[in-house]
Formats: C-alpha cells, structure tokens, sequence
C-alpha cells in the first residue's frame, strides 16, 4: 500500500495554511506541476485522508451569542448518536468524543444557555452531566507533522501498514492489513451484490 512521501506531507500543509491557494503556487513549492498537484490531491481524497476544504470562521468577530466549551457525559451506549446530532446544531463548532462516554462541544450560544440549546435540540434527556465554561480565547492549528497513513483494515479493524493492501469497488476505496482480509472481505462483498 502507498503511503505518504514529503510531497504528499507538503501539499497537505500547504493545503492547511491555505486551502484556496493556486495548485500552480503548490506546484512550486513541491517541484510539481499543478496537474501533477491536482493528481495527488485527488489521490489523497480518493483515500479518505482529505476529505473536504473548509473555510474558518472567527466567530470573535461576529455578535451571536456567547462562546463555551461544553463537557458532557452521557450514557456510553448513546454517544455516538448524540454527537451526531450535536453536528447538526448551527451553533456548534467542534464535537468530539472520547471512549469514556463524554463528549466535548464548543458552541457560540446566545445568552449563554447551555441548557436552552440542550432542550432545544432535545438532547438533554440524554445528558448525565454537564460543565459549561466560556471561552477566552480558541485557535485551531492542524498539522500533519511526521504522521503516516494508517488507515484501519475495513475486515477485521487492525491498522493497515505499508504491507496492507487496498481495492476499490464500485468506486470506493477500501483498506485492508493483508490479502487475507481482503480475500474475506470481498467474498462477503461479492455474496451480498449477488444477492440485491
């Protein structure tokens, strides 16, 4: 399985400091021509390790409300399903989720009502407890650093290293750790498009 070079490494952060800049701008600084940038940006989307280009708001300079973090906890069964939810709030930003049943939201509420927000979008009758506190201030800094792909083998969950394999079928990548699970997984694939 491929996995990420200093080219690939450089794109993404140059992507990250700039997500609109010019393919030919990201071209000089790789060595790349754009097409050839475009080409590998496309390839990294296909993976699943790009998956959108985003803009960032800073909401300090809009006046809609209060800004908080939220710290819930709520029943391990129905975490998942919460912060799903919370996603589809227009007030929140980030969601995330940890394995010990909480979830951690920041959010810009008007007049600071967390409880409000929680019965608006009924989701209080899930929450065990909560702790809201405002925020001073919130930057984001993503980076890619020395990372490497590891994406998880869709058969039996284990990470995929560079002797994993990957396919696409019917226009969707899949990774897998071996040729085993591959062989598995597509058995189990081609048995179920039978089957429709």
């Amino acid at each position: 399985m491929d996995t990420l070079d200093d080219t690939d490494r450089k794109i993404l952060e140059l992507l990250l400091e700039d997500a609109r800049r010019p393919y030919s701008d990201i071209g000089d600084e790789v060595d790349l021509s754009g097409p050839a940038v475009s080409d590998r940006i496309e390839r990294l989307q296909e993976r699943g390790l790009l998956r959108r280009f985003t803009v960032e708001l800073d909401r300090s300079m809009l006046r809609d409300g209060v800004s908080v973090v939220v710290d819930l906890t709520v029943d391990p069964d129905i975490t998942q399903e919460v912060a799903t939810r919370l996603t589809t709030v227009d007030a929140v930003e980030h969601v995330l989720r940890t394995v010990d049943a909480r979830i951690v939201f920041t959010a810009t509420i008007p007049e600071g009502d967390v409880t409000a927000l929680l019965e608006e979008w009924d989701l209080l009758q899930y929450v065990e407890t909560f702790d809201a506190r405002i925020l001073a201030n919130s930057e984001w800094s993503p980076g890619i650093g020395s990372a490497e792909l590891a994406p998880t083998c869709v058969e039996c969950g284990n990470t995929v290293d560079e002797q994993g394999t990957s396919a696409v079928l019917d226009g969707t990548e899949y990774y897998f750790c071996c040729e085993s699970c591959e062989a598995t997984f597509r058995e189990t694939y081609d048995e179920i498009r039978e089957g429709v």
